[in-house]
């Protein structure tokens, strides 16, 4: 069997740089793909694609899989002839170049939409798009929470606030305008994003994909579903929470506060939702992580109301059940967190490449699971994850003490792999860091362009339980991708073989 090693960057769509104050699946996105084909890259990830709600996480949808509008590349609507280049202009989308503004992007970018929409001649391949029925759910809940000033569906006038098919065919025939234009959003996008992931591919580009674990409690399928897939009452008031207990991070833990699913009932249909889900995910992209992957051998479970996840409790998941017609499937188990015998079971029945992550790699421990002297070729080695903080300002952050084991961590590593490690700085150690990544015995290396680049905190891409208009936000702007780092991939990706 042939061991193709290989690396890819962490991009999300998002901090793409872009004139529109969000990245788009527009020109950037392309002008990406040749950044990785000149530097020998094989694998772009990004983050889920969902619609972002409240705190704009991607990981807090209102649909498991609608596309996010804001990505849509209005100059490629101006081409479609939906909109005047001047529209776009005064519409005032741009924002200061390293953040994205997620205010403007849901008052003047979806008045924009519309605004296109309503230019929009439709045609049989839009009749038929709609015919799928594969956004109907997602179309409805959008206009509905139209109708009810975007609140959440659990304070929509009564006779809308549980799922009732009668009533909703009633209201799709008396807004069937804004149903339509939902539709539209998401004809759009994947218009755009099958060209560029057909551009992708033609220059030997993969793509993958990411997605949560759970929805967030105010989503369509919460809405629809209740019960049906999730641990709630008939009312839809949950029985219990998602979170993660406390740890070395967090004396209280993490309380995430989606709801969690019935995995009992989702057993009886032979677990269909989440089939279509991967099968869905496996339409968009050639690569898939799933993320909190522990959650699928046992999730933990918070009570409602819960102030903190300190009094949560252990429930068994799905196991190796759910995948067990999945095991050919290029997926990537986001296997972090509270490690235990279950979890380290559920990975090697399903063979699934697991995540070594490098910012946690140099603690003085000669056990440690994440030095690439500890492990073998079936992971994905990451230098961060979104999660972390960019690995330079974490080496800034460092006590003396910490920062002497991490140096004497890093060197003795770097040695091992046959390379040399700079101590001189924090960013000369973040290089050496990436390059320990690509000598590593990992299959495949994930580097985020923030590591790649020796950035400071102020790219971190999320703090894990916060809500601030700093996460999600950081952007890339057209200088980041220069002569430097490109020599720098290149050189790396052919000496350690990922080419």
């Amino acid at each position: 069997m042939t061991y193709n090693r290989n690396y890819g960057i962490l991009m999300p769509i998002s901090a793409l740089p872009s004139d529109e104050g969000i990245g788009t699946l527009g020109k950037s996105a392309f002008a990406f793909v040749d950044y990785l084909k000149k530097a020998g890259a094989s694998i772009w990830q990004v983050l889920p694609l969902n619609p972002t709600n409240y705190g704009d996480s991607p990981y807090q949808s209102c649909s498991a899989n609608a596309l996010n509008y804001y990505f849509i590349d209005l100059a490629y609507l101006v081409q479609d002839g939906l909109l005047t280049a001047d529209e776009v202009k005064e519409a005032d989308l741009k924002t200061e170049d390293r953040r994205v503004d997620y205010g403007k992007q849901f008052t003047n970018k979806i008045a924009l939409l519309k605004k296109a929409f309503s230019r929009f001649k439709g045609g049989k391949k839009f009749n038929n798009f709609i015919k799928t029925g594969e956004f109907s759910d997602f179309a409805v809940f959008m206009a509905l929470k139209g109708k009810f000033n975007h609140c959440a569906w659990t304070e929509w006038d009564e006779e809308y606030r549980f799922y009732d098919e009668e009533r909703v065919n009633a209201f799709v025939k008396e807004n069937a305008k804004e149903v339509r234009f939902w539709h539209f959003t998401q004809f759009k996008f994947l218009e755009q994003w099958n060209a560029l992931k057909s551009y992708a591919h033609e220059n030997g580009v993969s793509i993958m994909g990411d997605i949560p674990l759970y929805v967030a409690y105010d989503s369509v399928e919460v809405w629809k579903y209740g019960d049906k897939l999730f641990r709630m009452d008939k009312s839809r008031k949950p029985l219990g929470v998602a979170g993660c207990p406390p740890d070395a991070f967090s004396d209280d833990g993490q309380l995430w506060g989606n709801p969690v699913y019935d995995w009992g009932k989702m057993r009886l249909d032979g677990f269909t939702w989440w089939n279509k889900r991967i099968a869905d995910c496996f339409g968009l992209f050639d690569i898939l992580r799933i993320d909190h992957f522990r959650g699928f051998d046992r999730y933990y479970e918070v009570a409602p109301g819960a102030l903190t996840a300190r009094e949560g409790k252990w429930m068994d998941g799905p196991k190796e059940e759910l995948f067990s017609d999945k095991l050919d499937l290029n997926i990537v188990a986001e296997d972090l967190g509270v490690i235990d015998d279950g979890v380290r079971r559920l990975m090697k029945n399903v063979a699934y490449p697991g995540m070594k992550v490098l910012v946690f790699a140099f603690d003085g421990s000669p056990y440690n699971e994440h030095k690439p002297s500890n492990y073998t070729e079936n992971y994905v080695c990451y230098t961060g994850t979104h999660d972390n903080i960019p690995i330079r300002q974490y080496i800034d952050d460092l006590d003396s003490n910490s920062l002497e084991t991490y140096k004497k961590d890093l060197k003795e590593e770097c040695e091992k792999a046959g390379i040399e490690a700079d101590l001189t700085s924090s960013e000369t150690m973040c290089k050496s860091v990436v390059r320990l990544a690509f000598a590593s015995k990992a299959k495949t290396v994930i580097i985020p362009l923030g590591d790649l680049l020796a950035l400071g905190g102020e790219a971190r891409i999320n703090l894990p339980s916060t809500v601030s208009d700093k996460n999600w936000s950081w952007r890339f702007i057209k200088s980041d991708f220069s002569k430097e780092s490109l020599s720098f991939l290149k050189e790396s990706a052919k000496k350690f073989k990922r080419v």
